[in-house]
């Protein structure tokens, strides 16, 4: 239900002229919500991961439209950082934080600045959410959906892995 609400906003988005996810062919691209980045999982982070798979699924509740600003514009749709997502945050975190350079960890990421939300359109053109017609264009989003999956995007190899719990 959630993967095809994003998709539907992605979708009018798109027809109506917008930026939008929707115009991102890769195999890859699918309604995710990223919890950190790293230049490299290393073993470490790994193990890591999986121990923080273990909280999955985790239900989680969107809380309406957000714009960001820079370094691009973003439309997104915001999810309220409650106690069990602001855990899991915090776990993935700090296993990316525990084995990579410091200068290679985007802060936007960090705990405490970290904003959770499903990106629906990114440009660089700055202003381009402005139009007054968005809020009109968009589905209403899930009350709530479930978070299920922790996976990897390797953005040199485009190689994707999912990250599940050691048994």
């Amino acid at each position: 239900m959630a993967e095809s609400a994003v998709r539907e906003a992605w979708r009018r988005l798109a027809d109506a002229g917008l930026p939008s996810q929707a115009l991102h062919r890769s195999p890859t691209n699918s309604p995710h919500l990223t919890l950190a980045a790293c230049p490299e999982l290393t073993a470490p982070i790994r193990w890591e991961l999986a121990e923080a798979a273990a909280a999955l699924p985790l239900p989680v509740r969107f809380t309406g439209v957000v714009r960001f600003e820079k370094p691009t514009s973003v439309l997104a749709w915001a999810l309220d950082l409650d106690f069990a997502l602001a855990g899991l945050h915090r776990r993935v975190w700090e296993a990316v934080a525990s084995d990579s350079p410091p200068a290679t960890l985007n802060p936007l990421h960090a705990p405490g600045r970290w904003s959770p939300h499903i990106t629906l359109g990114r440009t660089r053109r700055a202003g381009a959410f402005t139009d007054r017609r968005v809020p009109e264009l968009l589905p209403a989003p899930p009350l709530a959906v479930r978070l299920t999956t922790l996976r990897s995007y390797d953005t040199e190899t485009g190689a994707l892995e999912v990250l599940a719990p050691r048994p």
